[in-house]
């Protein structure tokens, strides 16, 4: 199977599945799989990360391992889709309280109330602000503020569920 050349077209959900059946638990695929992600070619590094979100728990560690890098793309990224991606990838991770990166959760807040983002975006940022937050009543009341600011908007379905999850998350916090 020439991994590179499938990533490098458009791709279905049964080739995702044997793409992550491919690279899943194999160091050496996955790290190709990595840098199919990083490549200048749009599709194929949409393919990849698309991939990458369908890997199995068992890769969680793997993924863990990318953080960093992750964050530091993410940072810069202005394709919805990778954006939207990515963000579902650190939104799955945990987060503890030494290992938080500012830069990433200010990202984060920032994104909460940007009607500029596509849904899914605020979304998972919400989400990922949230498992950065819950370690510092500080940084939850900031997060607090910037959902209040969303009652003042017009909220898709998704963006109501992750208001809602996430101040019932606070709330059980604070008692």
């Amino acid at each position: 199977m020439n991994i590179g050349e499938l990533l490098s077209q458009k791709i279905n959900l049964p080739q995702i599945k044997s793409v992550v059946s491919w690279a899943s638990g194999s160091g050496e695929n996955l790290a190709m799989l990595w840098c199919f992600a990083r490549s200048d070619d749009r599709q194929t590094s949409v393919n990849a990360i698309w991939v990458m979100t369908h890997l199995q728990e068992t890769d969680a560690e793997w993924l863990l391992s990318l953080r960093d890098e992750m964050i530091d793309i993410l940072l810069t990224e202005t394709d919805t889709g990778k954006k939207r991606m990515l963000l579902q990838l650190l939104r799955e991770q945990e987060y503890d309280a030494d290992d938080i990166r500012t830069d990433f959760l200010d990202y984060c807040m920032s994104k909460i109330n940007s009607e500029c983002e596509p849904y899914a975006v605020r979304c998972f940022n919400i989400y990922a602000a949230y498992k950065m937050s819950r370690h510092f009543p500080e940084l939850l009341s900031e997060l607090e503020e910037h959902l209040d600011m969303m009652r003042y908007q017009t909220l898709s379905p998704g963006l109501k569920s992750a208001f809602h999850q996430t101040k019932t998350k606070i709330a059980k916090l604070k008692k």
